[in-house]
């Protein structure tokens, strides 16, 4: 049985804890601290931003705004994970705090975004109150990528990636929790360095708390801006992904289990060079995403459809070697 702490009267009297991890995030921190400043009005919010050890001049910025800015922290990450640095805030400043805000440091939020936040979480008696992504990009191959991700070619059909809200889910993109329930589950777990919202979500829907996706604001993201860079966060999605699932002996759900073929299929097309039937699976692929890009650019009127199909493509590949190559890993781990 859940424990519900006692209801508020108004949104001035609920304490927040908002957290930003970052590394190297010297372009957006000063823009990102002052607009969350300008939508604090009534609200008792303090802001800590946990840097994980950046390079670039990040923490000298932040220190710059302190005295410019009130209730704004500074704290070290060691351990460098945004999983650790969220943990890391709740227990160095979150005593006597209510709720939890999570913000990503190269992301865009509306003016009002903190606010809804909040109201939806007293007003729905939610736990955990999860937003949608918009994705939006803007070089070539950025702005291809946010078609993708903003398309069921390249998010599957995901709730908090389509355009849902209004509803209780099992998960979303992590805005707002209650630090009582943060607590209750053990937060975050650190040996996820992505995917950690997933797991965190599955302990608190088993411990019997409630997720509700906003339908009232979101939150903007940028891609990655490079193709290397987008292989790269995606084969870390897959490791988290397959991490996830047995650590909590789950099965993925079917718009997750179908891009998991990608890799074998890949692989399987090497065979091609003995068996010219061996390379079909990967051309069916291959079609399809054209396909699909294709149909966007004349359907949606998108010129971004056919790279969108390439971005596509290297997001699931990587998902699924990422995921393959983590289940290798743990099996080896085991035999030794």
């Amino acid at each position: 049985m859940v424990l519900r702490s006692h209801s508020y009267t108004g949104i001035s009297s609920v304490r927040l804890l908002l957290v930003i991890p970052c590394l190297n995030e010297a372009v957006t921190i000063d823009p990102l601290l002052r607009k969350l400043d300008e939508q604090r009005g009534d609200m008792d919010m303090l802001i800590v931003v946990a840097d994980g050890g950046s390079k670039d001049g990040t923490p000298e910025i932040v220190r710059g705004l302190v005295s410019e800015i009130p209730d704004i922290v500074l704290l070290e990450n060691p351990k460098r994970i945004q999983s650790a640095a969220i943990n890391l805030a709740v227990k160095c400043l979150g005593k006597d705090r209510d709720y939890l805000i999570r913000i990503d440091a190269h992301g865009d939020y509306p003016d009002d975004y903190c606010r809804t936040l909040l109201q939806e979480a007293l007003d729905m008696e939610a736990d955990s109150v999860v937003v949608g992504m918009e994705t939006v990009g803007f070089g070539t191959f950025q702005k291809a990528t946010a078609v993708a991700q903003n398309s069921k070619l390249g998010n599957g059909g995901s709730k908090h990636r389509a355009g849902g809200g209004g509803e209780w889910v099992d998960h979303g993109h992590h805005a707002l929790m209650r630090i009582e329930a943060f607590r209750a589950v053990g937060g975050y777990d650190e040996n996820f360095s992505h995917n950690e919202d997933a797991e965190l979500d599955f302990r608190l829907r088993a411990a019997g708390f409630r997720i509700w996706m906003t339908g009232r604001t979101y939150m903007t993201y940028y891609p990655r801006s490079s193709a290397l860079a987008l292989f790269r966060q995606y084969l870390a999605y897959g490791r988290g992904r397959a991490q996830n699932l047995i650590k909590h002996r789950s099965v993925p759900k079917l718009r997750q289990a179908i891009p998991l073929a990608v890799a074998p299929v890949v692989a399987g097309a090497l065979l091609a060079l003995l068996y010219w039937w061996a390379a079909v699976p990967l051309v069916v692929w291959a079609a399809a995403c054209f396909g699909y890009g294709f149909w966007m650019a004349v359907g949606q009127k998108n010129p971004y459809g056919p790279l969108a199909s390439l971005s596509a493509m290297i997001m699931h590949f990587a998902w699924s070697a990422g995921f393959w190559l983590e289940l290798a890993g743990i099996r080896s781990r085991r035999a030794t």
